[in-house]
């Protein structure tokens, strides 16, 4: 099993990036699949989530009307979709998969106790 994520880069505020997390070697469409973030100094957070197998999402208070997760599962992709982006964005973020047993259990949750890719940086300069 492998996640690999893409798509950080340094960008102005006010810009928009999209990040992208392909899976391979797991059944894409049973799973939760979370992308998180760690800023320096500070404890990694959940940002959204999407639940694959009915497309459900979820998204923390500080992104949700900015930050959108998509996927695709021809390519067993994951999006995240950054708009409007904020120095305070500025973190490496990760994405994590894990089965989801029930589409009533908790996506970040589910995803967080799963495989976890390599992070990819995303820099927000004022």
């Amino acid at each position: 099993v492998q996640l690999q994520a893409s798509g950080g880069g340094l960008v102005q505020a006010g810009d928009s990036l999209r990040l992208s997390c392909a899976a391979s070697g797991l059944t894409f469409s049973s799973r939760a699949l979370g992308w998180f973030r760690q800023a320096p100094g500070k404890e990694r957070e959940g940002v959204s989530c999407i639940k694959i197998s009915d497309g459900s999402t979820y998204s923390d208070d500080s992104v949700k009307d900015r930050f959108t997760v998509s996927n695709d599962n021809a390519k067993k992709t994951v999006y995240l979709e950054m708009n409007r982006l904020k120095p305070e964005d500025t973190a490496v973020y990760y994405c994590a998969a894990n089965f989801l047993p029930h589409v009533a259990h908790p996506c970040m949750i589910t995803a967080a106790r799963g495989v976890w890719g390599q992070g990819t940086l995303v820099t927000v300069s004022s």
